[in-house]
């Protein structure tokens, strides 16, 4: 087993799903150990070539109570279990197919379930346990007839035969007893016309296989049929019933699961609207703060401004002030830190114009060096005065 997952993963390395393909041959092989795979090159009718994976071999179909083994070959797509396998009937020489509603005269399997193929439903163990029920209604093969009688049951050529039997020429029985089309009626099969599930193509060795077709003309299904199956129109009936209810069940499951979906958007939708009317709150509720903090302001403005405008009119019917009797000190010791600063300030200004004068060649140099040494000893001087006239008002030096 595990040196088959090993070599299945190799052929199936160009699979979309590689891993589940290769879970899914291995199962069906543990059950039906006739069958064998192998990568081979596949040619559809439009001429693509592709390598796929073909199930070749027998299953074991019961018919009238004996089992027979019926040769098939089952290719996997690469985007399996995307789209439904290409099935075939592989009848050997010595074989001819038997043309029913299940399989053409080229061999090509058509089965309801292949085609409501379900991606996450479908199995291949079903779809073979679909080809059992089927070719044990209708064998899609039957012995060539020859010179020599043969028994009058399909032809096996896979089921041990006892050594020299004939194979005696005997008149045909109900089901697979000549080679010519299933009969017609005008009773059609119950079930849709199928269309084209799966594309035509021709096999490895050139034989060609035709397009998908409807299912051939065939009489009513049910009790008494032909063939004179062991399913009973009540089995169909069953089965009919299951495949509907599967199909509600997964459309209501889809509707469930879209409904859920547009349900949790609308909630989160409904969470961030709530969201956004809290923020909103929040901003409305700040904007009226502001709005009265602003009013606010804008009333003592207003009043500050009366007063500046009645101050303006007191101060223009008062005569003119002296520049001297502008500032008053309310302590002998700022007023002396006063002069200071303002004789101090003179100086600066003195010995700036001392320069000016200097340089327009108003003075000579001798006369601003007298001048300028004169003014900077009283400037020294009274910036002492101002540092200690600080220090005792305790004032920022």
């Amino acid at each position: 087993m595990a040196n088959d997952e090993v070599v299945l993963k190799q052929y199936l390395s160009k699979y979309k799903h590689r891993d589940y393909t290769a879970r899914e041959v291995i199962s069906l092989i543990q059950v039906y150990r006739s069958l064998v795979y192998r990568l081979e090159a596949f040619v559809f009718n439009n001429g693509t070539r592709k390598d796929l994976l073909n199930l070749e071999g027998t299953i074991p179909v019961n018919y009238k109570g004996a089992f027979y083994n019926i040769p098939v070959s089952i290719w996997l797509m690469d985007t399996h279990p995307q789209n439904a396998p290409l099935c075939f009937v592989k009848p050997t020489p010595e074989m001819t197919i038997k043309t029913s509603k299940w399989v053409d005269s080229n061999g090509k399997i058509y089965l309801p379930y292949l085609h409501e193929w379900s991606p996450s439903g479908s199995t291949l163990q079903r779809l073979v346990q679909w080809m059992i029920t089927a070719f044990g209604e209708l064998p899609p093969v039957y012995a060539k007839p020859r010179n020599q009688p043969r028994p009058p049951y399909p032809f096996d050529p896979f089921m041990p035969q006892p050594s020299g039997y004939p194979y005696p020429q005997v008149n045909p029985q109900p089901g697979y007893s000549t080679a010519t089309p299933y009969p017609t009626t005008s009773n059609p099969l119950p079930y849709p016309n199928f269309g084209t599930p799966y594309p035509g193509s021709v096999s490895t060795n050139g034989t060609p296989y035709p397009a998908a077709t409807p299912y051939p003309p065939t009489t009513n299904f049910g009790p008494g049929t032909e063939a004179g199956g062991t399913i009973t129109e009540e089995h169909i009936k069953a089965s009919l019933l299951s495949a509907v209810t599967d199909k509600l069940r997964r459309k209501l499951n889809e509707q469930s699961q879209q409904s859920q979906a547009e349900l949790e958007t609308l909630r989160r939708t409904q969470q961030e609207l709530c969201e956004g009317k809290s923020r909103l709150e929040d901003i409305f509720t700040r904007l009226q703060r502001e709005k009265a903090t602003l009013e606010k302001n804008l009333s003592t403005l207003q009043e500050k401004e009366k007063e500046l405008e009645a101050a303006v009119e007191r101060l223009a019917e008062q005569d003119g002030i002296e520049a001297d009797e502008a500032v008053v000190t309310t302590a002998p010791l700022y007023s002396q830190l006063l002069n200071a600063f303002a004789e101090e300030a003179t100086l600066e200004d003195a010995i700036y114009y001392m320069g000016e004068a200097l340089r327009k060649e108003v003075i000579d140099l001798d006369t601003f060096l007298k001048q300028v040494r004169t003014l900077a000893r009283r400037q020294f001087t009274l910036r002492a005065l101002m540092h200690k006239c600080r220090q005792k008002a305790q004032l920022a030096c």
